[in-house]
Order: structure tokens, then C-alpha cells, then sequence
């Protein structure tokens, strides 16, 4: 019975080495796991809305930290000193419907790159950019309409536009 109980104890501890090892490996920090962006456990959720600028968006994952979220957006490439301009802005983007779904401001989010993780500030200056290049894209998007820029079924299934736009793949 004794040794029934150490193995029940060895193995509850090794599979508990391994979960803190892949919460690691995906650079989710503490906190409560509350949104995940993949179809693989249970049916994907439905992409955050902001009415205000009409932007829409899936983070990764959303991590509840006490009265705070904290989106996770996880990259498969490598970096070399510093973050991609464009994934800071989808992190920042993420930040903004944080706060507007959940009412409360992410004070970081984080950026997980193969090789590197950043926990990037969510300022006013950051907002402020982000919202600036959002009303640059709506403009342009008045003036001009763009074609699909790709022929991918699969990434047209998976675009949080696919229910108003006339371009999809079948």
C-alpha cells in the first residue's frame, strides 16, 4: 500500500514538472489560463470586438492575473534583439480589446518568440500609435478597396472577417 502511494506521489510530481515545463516552452506567465486560441482542446472562441474602431482579433492565449488579463501572442520565429513592428502591434491590438471587452487595461502583454519572450508595456504612447495606424488603414481602406492578397482556403477559414467579406476562398 506504502509503495502504491509513493508511485501515485512520483508520478502526480513528474506530470506536474511537466506542465510547469510546457507553460514555460508557450511563455504564459502566472495566472489563470482564460482564453485560448486553438481548436485543438474544445471549439475555438469567438474573436474579441471592439464597435469603437471595428477591430477584431484572436490573442493566443488571455491569462487572468487577479483583476487583470493579459494577452499572450506565441510566434514560431526566432528574433534576434527585438520584437517585429507589426507583432507589436497585434500584441498592442490585443491590449486595446483586453480593455474594451473586459474592462480593465492590460498593463503588458507578452510577445513569445521561438528563442525569446518579451513582456511589452502597454502605454499611452503605444495606444496612441496603434490607434494612429488604425485610422491610417481605415482611411486608405475608404479610398481604395484591396483584393485578397492570398489564395489560402485554410487562412480564410480562420480570419476573423470571413462573415462580412465578399472575397472568400470556399
Amino acid at each position: 500500500m506504502v509503495l502504491i502511494a509513493l508511485l501515485l506521489a512520483c508520478g502526480g510530481l513528474i506530470l506536474l514538472w511537466v506542465a510547469g515545463r510546457q507553460r514555460r516552452e508557450t511563455g504564459l506567465p502566472q495566472g489563470r489560463v482564460v482564453y485560448v486560441d486553438s481548436t485543438a482542446w474544445e471549439e475555438a472562441p469567438q474573436s474579441l470586438y471592439d464597435p469603437v474602431t471595428n477591430l477584431t482579433g484572436k490573442p493566443d492565449y488571455l491569462v487572468q492575473q487577479g483583476e487583470m488579463v493579459i494577452p499572450v501572442e506565441v510566434k514560431s520565429t526566432r528574433v534576434k534583439d527585438a520584437p517585429y513592428d507589426g507583432h507589436l502591434y497585434q500584441l498592442a491590438a490585443y491590449c486595446l480589446l483586453v480593455e474594451r471587452t473586459f474592462g480593465t487595461r492590460p498593463p503588458y502583454g507578452i510577445l513569445h518568440y521561438a528563442n525569446r519572450t518579451f513582456e511589452i508595456p502597454y502605454t499611452t504612447e503605444l495606444e496612441s500609435a496603434l490607434l494612429n495606424l488604425l485610422n491610417e488603414m481605415q482611411e486608405k481602406g475608404r479610398k481604395q478597396r484591396h483584393p485578397r492578397s492570398h489564395n489560402v482556403p485554410a487562412r480564410c477559414r480562420h480570419c476573423g472577417y470571413r462573415h462580412i467579406c465578399d472575397q472568400k476562398l470556399a
